[in-house]
């Protein structure tokens, strides 16, 4: 990560996190989260209450400029700006109508990015909300889901265009909590990931919320370096440049491959017009029931190596074999 910070760290980019709020006090935080807003009564009107820490794990892994006290969190894109949209807390599971309320939200504030780590049930007002995002340019991330609450692709990951992202461990193998699917596109770490977290304090998990917010960081990463490339460009080169794993080419478990950071940065991608093998599958529509809150992660420079290096060596065995 600290090669690929050379060549972007998400400046000018603005990153909706659609979670349960976010603290935006927190030292490895300050500064790079904005005032944003809460879709629940009675909670702070900036988005900046989070009693469940899920939100601030995810913004952390996004954008943290490790400046706090003691350990200290350098999130994937340290530069970008995190737009908090909360939609869900405690006992509050929130509702897909909510969410689609969300993401119609970070498209009018300007966010280019959207991560949205929580799913659950279609809604046609969610189906239009996306269909607007992305006619708007804006790029979705969103997770798969944990098994065993889910065993298939959630909403709004089983969207057409949207990034569904799984969840590999620390050997950058499929993780065994990670739903699997067709809709699947691509896979980032997901397992002992250390984050932001409530008290301003750091916490550790897993779950495929983590392994979405790093893509969406990754996205930012493009988004700065690339600022004029359509949103389809975008999710081109992530999948374009993914670290192949499973079958060749595109499979349930891993999508593309597990995202590489500095060759979504550095390669020489040809349109994806020149290229119809990569686009994104088809998705199927089988609605599960709502709300995935999946264990918080941290995004450190040791995970980052952990899938370059499996990488290399997975490389390594192939040319070996060859």
């Amino acid at each position: 990560m600290a090669r690929v910070q050379q060549l972007s760290q998400g400046e000018g980019v603005t990153v909706a996190v659609i979670d349960t709020g976010i603290n935006g006090n927190h030292p490895d935080l300050a500064g790079n989260v904005l005032p944003g807003m809460s879709l629940l009564p009675d909670h702070p009107a900036n988005g900046w209450e989070d009693i469940d820490a899920h939100g601030t794990a995810m913004a952390g892994l996004i954008a943290a400029h490790g400046h706090g006290d003691g350990a200290r969190i350098l999130g994937i894109a340290p530069k970008a700006k995190i737009y908090p949209i909360e939609t869900m807390s405690g006992s509050n599971p929130g509702t897909p109508d909510t969410d689609a309320a969300a993401i119609d939200a970070a498209v009018q504030r300007g966010a280019r990015v959207i991560s949205i780590s929580i799913g659950g049930a279609e809604s046609s007002n969610m189906a239009d909300a996306v269909a607007r995002a992305e006619r708007a340019g804006v790029v979705i991330v969103a997770g798969v889901g944990n098994l065993p609450q889910y065993n298939t692709v959630t909403w709004p990951a089983r969207y057409d265009g949207v990034v569904a992202v799984a969840a590999v461990d620390r050997n950058g193998n499929h993780a065994d909590f990670s739903v699997s699917g067709r809709q699947v596109l691509i896979s980032a770490p997901g397992v002992d990931i250390t984050s932001t977290n409530t008290g301003n304090g750091y916490g550790t998990g897993y779950g495929t919320s983590d392994s979405t917010a790093i893509v969406a960081g990754v996205v930012a990463l493009i988004r700065a370096k690339f600022p004029n490339i359509p949103a389809t460009e975008v999710i081109h080169r992530l999948t374009a440049t993914a670290t192949d794993k499973g079958p060749k080419g595109r499979d349930d478990q891993y999508g593309y491959g597990i995202v590489n950071p500095y060759a979504a940065l550095t390669a020489d991608v040809p349109p994806l017009s020149a290229s119809p093998s990569q686009s994104p599958p088809a998705q199927s529509q089988t609605p599960p029931a709502h709300t995935n809150r999946t264990g918080l992660i941290i995004a450190t420079a040791a995970a980052a190596l952990a899938v370059i290096v499996v990488a290399i060596v997975l490389l390594t065995r192939r040319r070996a074999t060859a």
